[in-house]
């Protein structure tokens, strides 16, 4: 296909007074664009290199367009800028768009042309999300920043422990956080010189997991206040709340606060066909660190620490139905229980009451 120049382009008043669609395949280095007109006839397909000036002095002249790009790496700052520019924009679910997904055919510039055609037909088909905001997103860095720190100091961990003991020795049971130099004291001399710079990275580690522990909380204290009203619910910590409120971002995205449950992966899917329905396992979308911290949560809720509480004897009574799996469910179950209630505890900022439906139960019998 012969490339229109963007020169003739912008020289062509028919193309100003035109409703376009862009389609745009993001890439790390580079990003290919197609440019639709209102009778889905390609006018320009070009390649932009993935930066700031380069997207704004591609698309700043351009009339407000409607917009698609997948989510991805580089999706959530392209369309707060492109936003910024004045067009319309619309980020496609990856996983959803199976016609570029699944495709035998996988070539970016194919792929840009097939966002814009079907954002033109209908933008439903793209499975649009919203991207949290910019100061959401900077924040939530923070969480995530500290997670690897975590999953560092487990990995270093593990493997002082493994060392220890294949040459014949162990380590004392403690914590992670209590894991330092000092815990080789009992090792014989030459093994304690060979760990002491692992131990020390790990104390180093604990370090900078306290300072981001200090920064979360500040964060929360300053700029987060609904906060506190998710830790009314026991087992809700500082770093579960506050991901749960920056992952969400507007808590009026939902019609009805179940539907908080299923944003997050934690309902069954469906595949019915006919007279066939199936028991699926959850569906796992939406995001998976704050799926985890809500299990982690259901977890302790549903432990031997847990409080009294209509939601832990609700799990309590699933997991003694028995079963392979009776225990795992409940857990998943509580979590899926666990969002909806931040959600409508976040909305409504109501004082939380942990027995109120057995207390209601209780008034009724009487």
């Amino acid at each position: 296909m012969k490339k229109i120049s963007t020169v003739q382009v912008f020289g062509n008043e028919i193309f100003k007074e035109q409703k376009l669609t862009i389609g745009v395949d993001l890439g790390d280095r580079w990003s290919f664009y197609c440019v639709l007109d209102e009778a889905g006839k390609i006018i320009l397909e070009q390649k932009v290199s993935t930066t700031t000036e380069a997207l704004k002095q591609a698309f700043a002249k351009i009339p407000r367009s409607l917009m698609a790009l997948e989510t991805g790496t580089h999706s959530p700052w392209v369309s707060r800028l492109l936003k910024e520019l004045g067009h319309e924009v619309l980020v496609a679910h990856a996983q959803k768009v199976e016609l570029i997904s699944k495709s035998n055919r996988k070539d970016d510039r194919h792929d840009a042309r097939t966002l814009a055609r079907l954002a033109r037909i209908d933008p439903e088909l793209l499975g649009p999300v919203r991207h949290r905001s910019a100061k959401a997103q900077i924040h939530l860095t923070v969480i995530r920043a500290r997670a690897e720190l975590v999953r560092a100091r487990t990995g270093l961990v593990n493997a002082a422990r493994g060392l220890v003991k294949s040459y014949g020795e162990r380590l004392p049971k403690c914590g992670t956080k209590q894991v330092s130099r000092e815990l080789a004291a009992e090792l014989s001399v030459e093994l304690r010189e060979v760990l002491e710079p692992l131990l020390n990275e790990i104390e180093s580690l604990n370090e900078r997991i306290k300072e981001y522990d200090a920064r979360m909380e500040k964060i929360a204290r300053e700029s987060y206040p609904q906060v506190e009203l998710l830790k009314q619910v026991k087992g809700v910590g500082t770093q579960i709340a506050l991901t749960y409120v920056l992952t969400l971002d507007d808590p009026h995205r939902f019609r009805r606060s179940r539907d908080a449950g299923c944003f997050l992966g934690l309902c069954p899917g469906r595949r019915d066909s006919g007279q066939s329905q199936p028991q699926m396992h959850i569906s796992k979308e939406g995001d998976r660190y704050l799926r985890t911290m809500l299990v982690q949560g259901a977890h302790y809720i549903l432990g031997p620490f847990g409080e009294d509480s209509d939601l832990r004897r609700w799990g309590l009574r699933l997991a003694e139905r028995g079963g392979k799996n009776a225990k795992k469910r409940a857990v998943v179950a509580v979590a899926r229980k666990l969002a909806v209630l931040l959600h409508r505890l976040w909305v409504s900022a109501e004082v939380y009451e942990p027995l109120r439906n057995s207390q209601k139960a209780m008034r009724a019998v009487a």
